[in-house]
């Protein structure tokens, strides 16, 4: 047939709704748990996938502070970064960052899984991390996610 012609299709913000999802962290591998996490931010559960648009939803991550860590990472891990400046480099062990700051550890686990630049800035924004089970996004009635 001449006149037919196949359309191909391009995900949008009109034609792509954001999903919400819990997730509860509790006794969960953190490496493991935070890919998964990271397919869902970037939209790679989806059949509308786009690499280059957000189509992902959003994640809500509960008890945050009681993720496991597999092998002698508490022990040997250690967060660097350096301020630009002669003796600017600070360490800290990753033990004591899960202590104290369990949200930004399972953050910075996605951060890094996530594409760098613009794109990577709007799905790390769709990541909302708690310590316990209780958080304000229940007016958006997240759906249980799944980890296999």
């Amino acid at each position: 047939m001449r006149g037919s012609k196949q359309k191909s299709f391009l995900a949008s913000a009109k034609t792509h709704p954001h999903e919400w999802f819990l997730v509860d962290a509790k006794d969960q591998v953190l490496g493991r748990l935070a890919t998964r996490v990271a397919m869902v931010l970037m939209g790679k559960h989806k059949p509308t996938y786009t690499p280059f648009l957000d189509t992902g939803d959003f994640v809500v991550v509960l008890n945050a502070d009681k993720v496991r860590v597999t092998g002698k990472k508490l022990e040997k891990k250690v967060y660097k970064r350096f301020s630009g400046y002669p003796g600017g480099q600070r360490e800290v062990p990753f033990a004591s960052e899960l202590a104290k700051h369990p949200e930004e550890v399972f953050r910075h686990a996605v951060l890094n899984m996530l594409p760098r630049g613009t794109l990577g800035r709007q799905q790390i924004n769709k990541l909302k991390v708690y310590r316990g089970t209780d958080h304000p996004h229940a007016a958006q009635q997240p759906k249980p996610l799944e980890i296999k």
